[in-house]
């Protein structure tokens, strides 16, 4: 009995460090994608110089998480990976192409004179078509995924929908948010009041997406509207969409106020909540309506492979990221390093 129920938490251990990659990898590469989505908007070059610096000495391991997850997925879950990478297989390469494209922009770029604005554009372009990706990946988990006799049975163009197109617009608003508030955080001067007055527009983008998402979601998908307004969920999970947008009042308020910080960790909050949101209305499918955590399960041998793996790699990048993060704490200035750099404080 003992050993059945070790059994039955393997795969909610292992979904939750999923999870967990899922979700540093939005919160952390959130903020350079939502930089590099402000970045045309800035006024000057200077400002894009400030905006590169800020986010320079921290965004190379951000991709890490991205890579760890969709390792986990193969080694623990493969058959939500084998399932779910053809029904995704256009927007996961587009984005990680725009993911490689932005980075050969942000290296080309601090060299560039002449085509220095070919190398903006392109850096720009990048964080919008990797985040746009994303959000028609997550509208295709959330419409569910066509299977027959285990296998995906839809064709190339079956995660395009309406609702992916909102989730798409949602995490560009929510992502320059969080870049917003990066920037208001790193930065002074007319760097910092653009990033102030952006940020106004990127909530009313992200909250304006965060409910339409929701109302069709729920209009849409018969399972998510039994899951969130069946009793006694709808009692239950209440303070969820309430939490949310408290955090939207809290950010609109505090845009302006002096407390930098608290700005960009209220929209990380945000972005919480919605995973919050996303595994209530998802769980406990792997592949959503047909693959559970449970029939998805790798065999014994490579998950015991995978957790010694787990137990190196994680806490090496979380350290390193901390490292680089508490080095390079306080404002960034032009004067270090490539772009500029961070003074401690």
């Amino acid at each position: 009995m003992t050993e059945l129920m070790q059994a039955d938490y393997i795969p909610l251990i292992f979904a939750a460090v999923a999870v967990f990659c899922v979700t540093v990898y939005v919160l952390a590469d959130g903020l350079d994608l939502g930089v590099g989505i402000l970045f045309l908007a800035a006024p000057r070059d200077a400002d894009r110089d400030l905006m590169m610096a800020s986010i320079e000495p921290v965004w190379d391991g951000n991709e890490t998480w991205l890579v760890m997850g969709g390792t986990l997925l193969f080694a623990a879950f493969p058959a939500g990976y084998y399932i779910l990478l053809p029904a995704f297989y256009l927007p996961i390469m587009f984005m990680l192409f725009a993911l490689i494209f932005r980075g050969v922009a942000f290296g080309f770029r601090l060299q560039a004179a002449r085509f220095r604005l070919v190398w903006d554009i392109a850096f720009f372009a990048g964080s919008v078509l990797a985040t746009f990706c994303q959000g028609l990946i997550l509208g295709g988990l959330i419409n569910g995924v066509p299977v027959e006799n285990g296998m995906f049975a839809g064709g190339p163009f079956s995660f395009l929908s309406l609702l992916g197109i909102m989730c798409g617009a949602g995490l560009v608003g929510g992502y320059a948010l969080i870049g917003a508030g990066w920037l208001i955080w790193k930065t002074d001067g007319a760097t910092q009041v653009f990033a102030r007055e952006i940020a106004h527009a990127a909530l009313i983008l992200t909250g304006a997406m965060m409910a339409l998402v929701s109302a069709w979601s729920a209009w849409s998908v018969p399972e998510v509207a039994a899951r969130w307004f069946a009793l006694p969920n709808l009692l239950m999970l209440a303070p969820v969409p309430l939490a949310t947008l408290a955090v939207i009042a809290a950010i609109w308020r505090g845009i302006w106020e002096g407390a930098q910080p608290r700005t960009f960790l209220l929209a990380l909050s945000l972005f919480a909540l919605g995973l919050i949101g996303l595994i209530v209305s998802l769980w406990p499918y792997l592949v959503p309506r047909h693959v559970t955590v449970w029939d998805g399960m790798s065999d014994p041998q490579s998950l015991a492979f995978v957790s010694v793996g787990i137990a190196v790699i994680i806490p090496i990048v979380l350290a390193y990221q901390a490292h680089a993060y508490w080095v390079f704490r306080g404002k960034t200035r032009h004067e270090a390093g490539a772009y500029g750099g961070n003074t401690g404080s």
